[in-house]
């Protein structure tokens, strides 16, 4: 059986530095920071004080009040982006088939804001006080499952859970299901709402954040040779997945097509990559083999670089691995240095980002890129966007668990 072609004809974003997809890319393309001071609670005991925070979001605009109570923020942040993501590629729902519509979702730590409210209340008024809608409020599947019930979509429909890979194994697990007919549109993504104490407090314990509390805009700095740690993020990306007559007989427009994934895991640590990135190394040579496609055809990367010491240096000894004699043409950069770490959600907003740097042949840039490091020699497109009109675009999601996606979009052509 032959694969079918898929494409992108929808997209929806809330991050740190933009509210909906056209604020979100003129930031990216424009350089600007969404992270700043704690605001959710009080940080002042916190090591990191700092985080890319979603601002001026309003739940009710996209859930009634009943249903905004009964549902935790990640879950807010899923619906409101599925719903611009199919208002954005003209989906109408009365118009296809429902049952051939379907839901993946990710998100790496679920409804952890509930989970800490409903132990507080617990330790403090006992069991009995708990609410009923604690489960399914936390439950990591629950965006998925009310995506599917706000929209009407009865296809496939599940959840993805791998650390900071979730979003980018939900839109890989997607296209699978578009390429081997079992759908014709997915709605596919990830979201997280984990500003919150104790996932701070955990990161920060683990050494894993960056404490550069008195400049929080300059705080994410991946492949600089300062960087201190990642910058915790919140928000959520959502992308139409579409098989490619099915988007042509309707008269959609299509933004990119999806190419090819390389999934691997590292087997070797519960936070720490393989040596040299091994495993990433391999998802990224199983995407390119997936997508027919050789290193050279490849010319931006937008990076996992999250802005720890060890995981942008042994990112970019993978990077020089895959793409050997071709790096000196090829770009990569990390938009984590302006939305912090989206953890869960990172592969979905990094994934609109290279689809929208296809759409408009313009390469967002990695900020906060002022002390080179030798152990990151590569292009990161440093503090300011380039036009440059590339093929195709890889995506890298590295989590936690040795979890490790590489993704491929490129141009559509007939």
């Amino acid at each position: 059986m032959s694969r079918r072609r898929v494409v992108v004809t929808g997209l929806g974003a809330l991050a740190p530095n933009g509210n909906d997809l056209d604020s979100f890319w003129d930031a990216l393309v424009n350089g600007r920071s969404g992270i700043g001071p704690i605001t959710k609670f009080d940080a002042s005991e916190h090591r990191a004080q700092i985080a890319g925070e979603i601002k001026g979001f309003d739940a009710e605009a996209v859930l009634d009040r009943k249903d905004v109570r009964r549902n935790d923020p990640f879950t807010h942040y899923a619906i409101y982006v599925a719903n611009q993501a199919t208002e954005h590629g003209g989906l109408d729902m009365e118009a296809v088939d429902a049952e051939r519509v379907g839901v993946i979702w990710g998100s790496g730590i679920g409804g952890i804001q509930t989970h800490e409210e409903q132990h507080t209340i617990l330790m403090d008024k006992g069991p009995k006080r708990v609410s009923p809608f604690y489960v399914p409020m936390m439950i990591s599947d629950m965006a998925a499952g009310m995506i599917s019930m706000v929209l009407g979509a009865k296809g496939p429909n599940y959840a993805t859970v791998s650390a900071c890979s979730s979003a980018a194994h939900a839109l890989g697990e997607a296209a699978r299901k578009i390429q081997y007919a079992e759908a014709d549109v997915m709605v596919a993504g990830g979201s997280e709402a984990a500003c919150t104490p104790i996932s701070v407090a955990g990161f920060a314990s683990a050494k894993a954040l960056s404490t550069r509390n008195d400049e929080p805009e300059r705080a994410s700095r991946p492949f600089d040779a300062e960087r201190d740690g990642f910058v915790l993020g919140e928000g959520a990306g959502a992308v139409i997945l579409e098989e490619l007559e099915h988007a042509r007989a309707r008269g959609a427009v299509i933004y990119g097509e999806f190419k090819g994934l390389g999934f691997t895991a590292d087997a070797y640590h519960q936070t720490a990559m393989a040596p040299e990135a091994e495993g990433g190394t391999r998802a990224m040579r199983i995407a390119l083999q997936d997508a027919g496609l050789d290193p050279a055809d490849v010319g931006y990367v937008n990076a996992h670089g999250t802005s720890t010491p060890m995981g942008d240096s042994q990112e970019t000894t993978a990077i020089k691995t895959v793409f050997a004699g071709h790096t000196d043409r090829l770009a990569v950069s990390s938009t984590k240095s302006m939305t912090g770490h989206l953890l869960g959600a990172a592969g979905a907003i990094e994934s609109i980002a290279c689809i929208m740097a296809l759409k408009h042949g313009v390469l967002p840039p990695t900020i906060n890129y002022e002390n080179p490091d030798p152990e990151c020699d590569l292009d990161c497109v440093p503090n300011e966007a380039r036009q440059a009109g590339v093929e195709n675009v890889l995506n890298n999601s590295f989590g936690f668990g040795g979890h490790n996606v590489a993704l491929v979009f490129g141009r559509c052509a007939d």
